[in-house]
C-alpha cells in the first residue's frame, strides 16, 4: 500500500462516496475493509457513506468494488453507481454510454452532463404484505431486491416515522437474515410522486438518500397503488430522483434510476496518519 492514496469525493442526492482509481492496484485485498472504515469515518477520515474502487474489466468498460462505511462489501448501490459512472467518464475510463461490472451483474449507464441515468439489474424476490412483528406491534411491509435487499414500509406521517428504531429492528429481523435488509419508509405525495426516508444496511443509520431504495419504493408503490412510470422520488436530501420501469408478465424490466452526481473535491489520503 502506498503512503498517499489519491481520491475523489462525490455525492448523489446527498449520498456521499469516496472514489479511488484502482486500475493500477494500490490497496491489498486484505487491507480494504479496515481502510474503508477509516476513510469513511467522519471527523477522523474523509467521511462518506461508502467507498468505491474503480478497477479494470476484461468484458466491459470497468469493474467496481463497492464497500459500505462499516467495511462490508455490497452488491450494488444506485447513487454510488451514478457517481462511479460520472467519475469514469471524467477520468477517461469510459464514454458517455458505458457498462460496468458489479456483484449484482453488469450495469448500463449514460452520463448526461451532471445527470446520470443508470439501468439496474432486474429486480427479484418480490413479496407483498409481509407481517413483521416488532415488540408487540405488527408492521405490514413489502420486500424486493433491486440489487440489494429492501423492505418498504408505507406510512402516513413520514416526518414522524421511527426510522432509526424501527429501521434498525427490521434490518436485523429474523425474516431477513442472514443478509439483512435496507428499510424504506414511504409516503405518497402526488399522482406520480413519493417521499422516502431510508435506514441503510452497512451505514447502520438513516442516510439522506438511497438509490436502490428509491427504486424499490417506486416499484412497490406501482404494485400496491398502481402508480405509473416514471415516478419522482424525493429523498431526505431534497433532491429529486426519477425512476423509470416496465412491468410485464409479472416481472419488472428496463428499470432506470436518474439523478445528479456531483464532484465535491479531490485530494490525497495520507495513509500513515489515518487513524
Amino acid at each position: 500500500m502506498e503512503n498517499r492514496l489519491p481520491f475523489w469525493k462525490m455525492q448523489g442526492s446527498g449520498n456521499d462516496f469516496v472514489l479511488i482509481d484502482h486500475r493500477r492496484p494500490l490497496v491489498a485485498e486484505a487491507d480494504r475493509p479496515g481502510l474503508v472504515k477509516k476513510i469513511c469515518a467522519p471527523k477522523f477520515g474523509v467521511g462518506a457513506d461508502g467507498l468505491i474502487f474503480i478497477e479494470t474489466s476484461a468484458e466491459v468498460d470497468f469493474r467496481w468494488r463497492f464497500f459500505n462505511a462499516d467495511g462490508s462489501e455490497a452488491e450494488m448501490c444506485g447513487n454510488g453507481g451514478r457517481c462511479a459512472a460520472r467519475f469514469a467518464f471524467l477520468n477517461g475510463v469510459a464514454r458517455e454510454k458505458m457498462a460496468f461490472e458489479t456483484l449484482a451483474g453488469v450495469i448500463q449507464a449514460e452520463v448526461l452532463g451532471r445527470r446520470v441515468k443508470l439501468e439496474l439489474s432486474r429486480p427479484h424476490g418480490l413479496q407483498l404484505n409481509l407481517a413483521i412483528p416488532l415488540g408487540g406491534q405488527v408492521w405490514t411491509g413489502h420486500f424486493i431486491n433491486t440489487g440489494v435487499p429492501h423492505v418498504v414500509l408505507p406510512v402516513d406521517d413520514l416526518a414522524g416515522a421511527p426510522v432509526a428504531e424501527v429501521g434498525r429492528a427490521v434490518r436485523y429481523h429474523p425474516l431477513f437474515q442472514p443478509a439483512g435488509t435496507n428499510v424504506n419508509f414511504v409516503k405518497v405525495s402526488g399522482p406520480q410522486e413519493i417521499q422516502v426516508r431510508t435506514y441503510e444496511r452497512g451505514v447502520e443509520a438513516e442516510t439522506l438518500a438511497c438509490g436502490t431504495g428509491a427504486v424499490a419504493a417506486a416499484l412497490i408503490f406501482h404494485k400496491v397503488l398502481a402508480l405509473p412510470s416514471p415516478l419522482k422520488v424525493h429523498p431526505s436530501s431534497g433532491e429529486t430522483l426519477k425512476i423509470y420501469f416496465d412491468y410485464q408478465d409479472g416481472n419488472f424490466r428496463s428499470v432506470f434510476l436518474e439523478g445528479d452526481a456531483s464532484v465535491v473535491f479531490q485530494g490525497d489520503i495520507w495513509l500513515d496518519e489515518l487513524t
